[in-house]
């Protein structure tokens, strides 16, 4: 579904990414690893056209986004859930979902707010609350809901259990797999490991923009080597 291929970005003169290449099949969930400034918001971030890209190539669903603008690639069938959540704090839940809303993706079954609170049972409950009144969970709960309102085929999670209690973490990688199971690919950004040993298929670790090793995530947690030259503080 996704395919990108020897990925360079800048910001400005400062070289970012230096050939990256993943490849996220419908159903399937590729995880980004690395220490801090190792590229994986970048690497997302270029997906989606907010940083141009300045070498290589990003295919979505056999379509090149070369010079899209990012609203045309969130129409193509691509959902961004930045590391930042970005809800609108003075809307309420109800209506950032109504924000979100667009026209489902092929061969996917459409999500609308009985989808989204059947998933997330808690927003259901505080759907006319001000999201400025939202605890941290709830507001990431809130910013996956309105990404699927989207309607997405693939779906793009930047770190996406930052800063969230135990529980809630658990609720988060309950979730993903649930989308998993729905038939979303889905690239995920993350820093911890126990999360993305739950979810992920298969890992990609980027160090300073460089991809430094590909494979089952399964391989990647039985090997201690592996894990502390590219992801231990």
């Amino acid at each position: 579904m996704l395919e990108v291929r020897d990925l360079h970005a800048h910001y400005g003169q400062a070289h970012i990414l230096h050939g990256i290449s993943l490849s996220v099949a419908k159903g399937e969930v590729l995880c980004l690893l690395g220490r801090n400034g190792a590229g994986k918001s970048t690497t997302m971030k270029s997906i989606m056209g907010l940083v141009p890209v300045t070498a290589g190539s990003v295919r979505f669903g056999g379509e090149d986004l070369a010079g899209r603008r990012p609203h045309a690639i969130a129409r193509a069938g691509i959902g961004y859930v930045p590391e930042e959540r970005r809800i609108f704090a003075g809307l309420t839940v109800a209506e950032n979902l109504e924000v979100g809303r667009r026209p489902a993706s092929p061969g996917l079954a459409p999500w609308n707010t009985d989808r989204v609170f059947a998933l997330f049972p808690a927003l259901a409950a505080m759907r006319s609350r001000p999201a400025s009144r939202m605890s941290g969970g709830e507001q990431q709960m809130l910013a996956v809901a309105r990404t699927l309102m989207g309607n997405p085929a693939l779906l793009l999670l930047d770190e996406p259990s930052e800063g969230l209690a135990p529980v809630v973490v658990e609720s988060m990688a309950a979730t993903v797999m649930a989308l998993k199971q729905e038939g979303l690919a889905i690239l995920l950004s993350e820093q911890n490991l126990a999360f993305a040993g739950a979810v992920a298929d298969r890992a990609l670790v980027l160090e300073t923009g460089l991809p430094r090793h590909e494979g089952a995530m399964a391989a990647l947690l039985q090997d201690a080597a592996l894990r502390q030259r590219y992801l231990a503080v």
